[in-house]
Parts: C-alpha cells; sequence; structure tokens
C-alpha cells in the first residue's frame, strides 16, 4: 500500500506527521507512507525542515493520498489552473482519481480537494480559518463534525483529527484488526483499548457510504 502524504512549505506538522507515524505502523503489511513535495525539501510554518520522500507528481500513482493543513493553501488553492507565477502551478501535475484511488484532506487540505473538483456535492469538515474559503469554493461544511466521507473521499477539522483520517485509511484496506492493535500502539499508556474502540467508532460507520 504506497500512501502519499501530500505537503507544501508552511505545513501543519501534526496533520502530516500523525498520519505519517500512524499509517507506517503497517509497514508489516507492505504498507509505506511517504511525503511528496513539489521541492526537494519543505519547512513547516514552525520552522521544522524535512526531505521529501518523492516528488508531488508521485502522488499520481499512489493508492492513497493525503492532503495535510498550511499557511499557504489557501494561496496554493487560489493559483489551481492559472500561470506558473502562482503557488497553484505546483499541482498542474497531479491527476488524481477516487475511483483507483483512496483520497483524504484534514483542516486547510480539504479547501485544495474543493478546488481540484474532487468534493463534488459532498459535505466535508475543515478548520474554522479555513470554513470561509471552503463553503466560496462551493462546499457544505459540517460545523460539528470532525469527520465525514463519501466513498473515496475523507476530510478531517481538526489536527488532531489527523488520527481519524488515518484510522479510516487504515479501516478501508487493512480492516478492523490491524487498524485496531496500530492505534494501541500509539495510544496513550492506560487507555490503548478505549481509544482505539473511540478512533474506530468515529470512522467506522462512513466505511459504506456511497460515492
Amino acid at each position: 500500500m504506497h500512501i502519499a502524504i501530500v505537503t507544501f512549505d508552511g505545513f501543519d506538522e501534526i496533520d502530516t506527521f500523525v498520519a505519517l507515524g500512524l499509517l507506517n505502523r503497517l509497514s508489516a503489511l507492505g504498507w509505506k507512507a511517504e511525503i511528496a513535495a513539489p521541492a526537494a525539501r519543505v519547512t513547516s510554518m514552525n520552522g521544522v525542515t524535512v526531505h521529501a520522500q518523492q516528488p508531488l507528481a508521485g502522488a499520481n500513482a499512489a493508492d492513497v493520498v493525503l492532503f495535510g493543513g498550511g499557511l499557504y493553501a489557501r494561496a496554493i488553492a487560489e493559483g489551481i489552473g492559472k500561470g506558473m507565477g502562482k503557488r497553484g502551478a505546483a499541482m498542474t501535475g497531479l491527476a488524481l482519481d477516487p475511483l483507483r484511488q483512496t483520497i483524504g484532506a484534514l483542516g486547510s487540505g480539504t479547501l485544495l480537494l474543493a478546488r481540484l473538483g474532487l468534493l463534488g456535492d459532498m459535505p466535508a469538515c475543515t478548520d474554522a480559518a479555513t470554513k470561509p474559503w471552503v463553503i466560496e469554493a462551493g462546499v457544505r461544511v459540517l460545523d460539528e463534525e470532525p469527520f465525514h466521507a463519501r466513498g473515496a473521499i475523507a476530510t478531517a477539522g481538526g489536527g488532531a483529527a489527523a488520527t481519524y483520517l488515518a484510522a479510516w485509511v487504515m479501516l478501508r484496506h487493512a480492516g478492523a484488526q490491524a487498524t485496531a492493535k496500530a492505534l494501541r500502539a500509539a495510544a496513550p499508556v492506560g487507555e490503548a483499548k478505549a481509544w482505539a474502540t473511540h478512533v474506530i467508532g468515529v470512522v467506522e460507520p462512513f466505511l459504506d457510504a456511497p460515492g
């Protein structure tokens, strides 16, 4: 299972690293989550610089593609489909397909899905700061829900909701037993069973939601 976590300068560390860490807990099953970026290195909103593990276009061949949030999501979204002088021009090489890929977004990453035309009439989750821009893009925002999915597309709101997004991916492609094991391994000591049960309980109802 090849997973690309799309990452730009100004990325939110929680969005990117929580998903990366949880999904790579299934490495024994052949899973590999990697940071896909438009440059060799990207720097987070708090100054953490990381090396991209694959180019952005590598997401086109991935089984799963996840978009985290970041400081420049709005500028990137506004540049989609426009000239090379725009930040969003870096995304012109993306050719994602929910018929063959599982695609998710967290926080302001939801705006990128909206501008790429991947949400359709699906309602979505995002963070409070990004909500007006997602609405402006023609998407109904779910104010009181941390996670929502339909078919192969999911969105989540709030940094800690990266856990829900990762759990949904694991449930779709590895099943409940492997997901629970991965979540328990990452849970706070003394809360493993309750924490895994809670996270799975949030996302499991969406597994059978038609596209």
